[in-house]
């Protein structure tokens, strides 16, 4: 079964109109999305090409026009899917470090959605035992670990701010 490599949350009572807003943005890009199956609403589970780069062109859009975002809310890439077991999860997570510089900030972010085992700190804190860099940034990182469980899964990237588009936050 092919995996999502971009996560894309919406508002959950109009999935129609948020598809068509993430067909209609995409199509600017010349990028074809295909839609995966979700069992979360308000969640759309997606597969394109270049996650990365596309959600950072998709970035620069909406500093241009948020108008052009008005259903869907976050955007973000997804480099590694694993089971959301902790000792999973810290595994997936031990294999991105390599990819943070000793002098990169850096920062973990969670999202969590019908998962119940864990507290937001407690993962934190388990999850970020595996990270051996010393320069933690909450505000200004170069790097960000994003953590998304859906259930029994964890889609897991190493990103950079611009890497993941935040609607919300950039319409503010």
């Amino acid at each position: 079964m092919a995996k999502a490599n971009l996560l894309v949350t919406h508002d959950p009572n109009h999935a129609g109109l948020a598809k068509e807003e993430i067909v209609a943005v995409l199509k600017q890009l010349k990028t074809e999305p295909e839609f995966l199956k979700s069992e979360i609403e308000g969640l759309f589970k997606v597969t394109i090409k270049e996650p990365k780069k596309t959600v950072k062109k998709l970035v620069e859009i909406c500093k241009k026009d948020p108008s052009m975002f008005r259903i869907t809310f976050h955007w973000v890439p997804v480099d590694n899917w694993c089971k959301s077991t902790i000792e999973d999860m810290q595994k997936t997570i031990k294999g991105l470090v390599k990819d943070i510089k000793e002098k990169d900030k850096w920062k973990m972010d969670i999202a969590k959605r019908c998962y119940e085992k864990y507290n937001t700190t407690e993962l934190i804190m388990k999850l970020t035992d595996v990270v051996d860099r010393p320069k933690v940034d909450l505000k200004n990182p170069d790097k960000i670990i994003r953590v998304d469980i859906i259930g029994n899964d964890a889609g897991i990237s190493l990103l950079t701010k611009d890497e993941m588009l935040n609607i919300p936050a950039l319409k503010k």
